[in-house]
């Protein structure tokens, strides 16, 4: 079992500058508790820890699988170069983590030397590594320059149970499977890989479009230099930048023209719209005004029927009425009728019903 300090878990607070991780001028330097810091702080270097005093008992897998008490977690190593950190490396220490109900996992990131040589060159430094890994939520502990092949001396300084990698046999250092010896001792713990994701992914995706990249980081204000860049592609990029402006202004115009088209041709439907709802209206105030039975129509039939009555003689009645019985109102006579000769009055006769008749044939239904 390991020891544990008494009383309530210290607050411990690290800080680090950028290049190699050390404590600050004025900060004192000390070891930190051996616990899991949780979500609040990065998880701690295995170099900052109080080294256990306790000796030193593996659990087995029935033991692991079935629960160990809080005070002593299964202990499971993960290691690897985790360079351009991920979703696929922090999906690989979620199932470490999660291989037994109470874990404490310790995560190995080895240096750029060992990386260099074994591997080839990253493109994050190893401190930029350690510090990425640190701020995983799942991580306990991180082990500085870890080694490339695991040891019984590493396995039994760190306390390690039970080790977590993929079951795709790694080649390596000469070996067909560097975590054979592992397995063989019953310590290896299987986790799946995350596909569709890794750092060789991410570096294939930069090399395909590293004109693209380039061009973006020349705009930022990195110089050609920094960026390795000859004078010959910088002024390309310029080219190309400025011609790209150009498309996208075109393509802004192109935009915009549709959508005034767009904005005319609904303001013209608007407007048939209501023209249409106009000219039914008029046509509608027309008919009923000048139409077959129309306004007009009746009021022509009504002026027709009085100018007849009034242009024709009055019917004699059947029995001469009275002398008493006459009206003394005078009987109605053409002008000009009792005076003017015969052939002026048929004249005038002949234009009054010729003009009854033109009116009555335009507005014959």
């Amino acid at each position: 079992m390991e020891a544990h300090s008494s009383g309530p878990q210290q607050s411990r607070k690290r800080r680090r500058d950028a290049s190699n991780g050390e404590a600050e001028d004025g900060e004192t330097a000390g070891k930190a508790p051996r616990c899991t810091m949780g979500l609040r702080s990065p998880a701690p270097f295995a170099d900052e820890l109080r080294p256990a005093t306790a000796p030193y008992l593996r659990v087995t897998m029935e033991e692991a699988h079935r629960g160990t008490p809080l005070d002593r977690p299964v202990r499971v190593y993960a290691d690897g170069i985790f360079d351009l950190f991920h979703s696929g490396h922090a999906r690989a220490l979620m199932q470490a983590k999660r291989l037994f109900p109470n874990t404490h996992l310790i995560v190995g990131v080895c240096s750029d030397d060992l990386t260099h040589k074994f591997k080839g060159f990253t493109v994050m430094n190893e401190d930029e590594r350690y510090d990425a890994v640190s701020h995983c939520r799942y991580v306990d502990e991180v082990v500085r320059n870890a080694p490339w092949t695991l040891t019984p001396e590493f396995l039994a300084k760190h306390r390690i149970d039970f080790v977590a990698h993929d079951d795709i046999p790694y080649s390596s250092a000469g070996s067909d499977d560097v975590y054979k010896h592992i397995k063989d001792a019953g310590m290896f713990a299987p986790t799946q890989r995350t596909e569709g994701i890794s750092t060789s992914d991410i570096i294939t995706r930069i090399v395909r479009d590293y004109d693209v990249y380039a061009r973006r980081n020349l705009q930022r204000g990195y110089t050609a230099k920094e960026l390795n860049v000859s004078f010959i592609n910088e002024k390309k990029y310029h080219l190309q930048e400025r011609v790209d402006k150009v498309k996208q202004k075109v393509r802004d115009v192109e935009e915009r023209s549709k959508e005034f088209v767009q904005k005319v041709e609904e303001k013209s439907i608007d407007l048939i719209q209501k023209w249409e709802e106009k000219s039914r209206e008029f046509i509608g105030n027309f008919l009923q005004m000048f139409g077959p039975e129309g306004a007009l129509t009746h009021m022509l039939k009504e002026g027709k029927g009085r100018m007849l009555q009034a242009i024709s003689p009055r019917q004699s009645p059947s029995s001469s009425p009275t002398r008493e019985e006459r009206s003394p109102s005078p009987t109605f006579r053409l002008p000009f009728f009792g005076k003017t000769p015969i052939l002026f009055r048929s004249s005038y006769m002949h234009v009054l019903n010729h003009l009854i008749h033109v009116l009555t044939v335009v507005h014959a239904p």
